[in-house]
């Protein structure tokens, strides 16, 4: 049993002994009961209000992460050096000694490993010299997915029209090359559905999905299969539901045919995240019940676990968004409380993250797991 494994309330009784304290001693510097005391020990009594946490926490002198079984090691906050990305993207000059194709493409599955893992802030530091690089190199593959994972990255951290332009790079990166168009077409998707432009993002992605055929490697297909879910979540947000569950069932065809590919294009796409853009549309449109039954059917999927850290971090943070569409706090509560421990820079990092937790950390009294990182995001509640 690992640390996160064990109830709050074996914690408590654990730094109890620690301390050398009795359930009485604790009860009285907590002007409680020795009964509550015991009862919170043996989990009978429930702890889910962190202001009781907090308390308990001063008594026994530790922090309320360590009596939650939380990690500290991710901080809080949009990572610095933004800045320097956005300089990397204005410089026009190449390198002297362009890098071995080699060793750019080691940087590159490097850098999207780092993005998958959700590793937001090392990732940061890494592009600013990988866009040198990659803009240097005689490898249009390889600035397109330089541009990609910039773009990808810039979408999270908050920064939607500096993400558009890594896009539009992609784009022209990848020239008359039509698998990477089309890769490129998913980067544009999701950065004008990030800046709200969802009928630009609809036509751009639909238009691209039109252009990959079957006959082409599974990969790509992959990519076109991409495209159409993030069609249909673009289409969602134009408010055309009927269109939207189209483009699904075309996504769900291309996933039914497409087994044991190599995903060489990074877009983790199969049926796990066709019926994940399923729920999030449900939610858009106001079918709660539809909503809520297929997320609690799919998040129990050995195929969800599969995916990227990345991937499922950011649907749990999407999915908040749905619940609080549907007035269901205590869902939302749950859906970022799962996210933060999948992959904590998907909350503590990205400014809509950070919107989300405000929204429920609103309800009285606040869910313990997001007062708690209401806190950490240096909200007040």
């Amino acid at each position: 049993m690992t640390s996160d494994d064990i109830p709050i309330g074996r914690r408590v009784a654990s730094w109890r002994v620690r301390r050398q304290m009795t359930q009485q001693m604790l009860a009285d510097r907590l002007r409680r009961s020795k009964s509550w005391v015991d009862k919170i020990e043996r989990g009978v009594r429930p702890l889910d209000r962190y202001s009781v946490i907090q308390d308990l926490a001063h008594v026994l002198r530790v922090d309320p992460e360590v009596l939650l079984g939380q990690p500290r090691s991710t901080p809080a906050g949009t990572p610095d050096g933004v800045d320097d990305i956005r300089a990397a993207l204005a410089r026009y000059d190449t390198p002297q000694a362009p890098p071995q194709t080699d060793e750019l493409r080691r940087q590159v599955g490097h850098a999207w490993l780092t993005y998958q893992h959700a590793h937001y802030g090392q990732l940061v530091r890494l592009l600013p010299a990988l866009l040198d690089a990659a803009q240097g190199a005689r490898s249009a593959e390889l600035l397109v997915q330089a541009y990609r994972i910039a773009s990808s990255l810039l979408v999270k951290l908050g920064e939607a029209d500096l993400a558009w332009l890594a896009a539009d790079r992609a784009m022209g990166a990848a020239a008359d090359d039509p698998a990477l168009a089309a890769t490129a077409a998913v980067s544009v998707g999701q950065a004008l559905r990030a800046s709200g432009r969802d009928r630009f993002a609809l036509a751009a992605t639909l238009a691209a999905a039109n252009r990959v055929r079957p006959q082409r490697s599974p990969g790509e297909w992959a990519v076109g299969g991409t495209l159409l879910v993030q069609a249909a979540l673009a289409a969602g947000g134009c408010g055309e539901h009927r269109r939207a569950d189209e483009l699904t069932e075309r996504a769900a065809g291309v996933a039914t045919n497409l087994r044991g590919y190599d995903d060489q294009h990074r877009t983790s796409f199969g049926p796990v995240v066709v019926d994940l853009a399923r729920v999030l549309l449900a939610a858009q449109r106001g079918a709660s019940d539809e909503a809520l039954q297929r997320h609690s059917t799919v998040v129990r999927r050995e195929a969800w676990r599969r995916l990227p850290a990345e991937y499922r971090g950011a649907y749990l943070v999407d999915a908040a968004r749905a619940y609080l569409q549907i007035g269901d706090l205590r869902g939302a509560a749950r859906a970022l409380v799962d996210a933060d421990s999948v992959a904590p820079a998907e909350v503590r990092c990205r400014p809509l993250a950070r919107t989300v937790i405000a929204e429920v950390a609103r309800g009285h009294p606040a869910p313990a797991g997001v007062a708690r990182l209401a806190t950490l995001v240096g909200l007040t509640r």
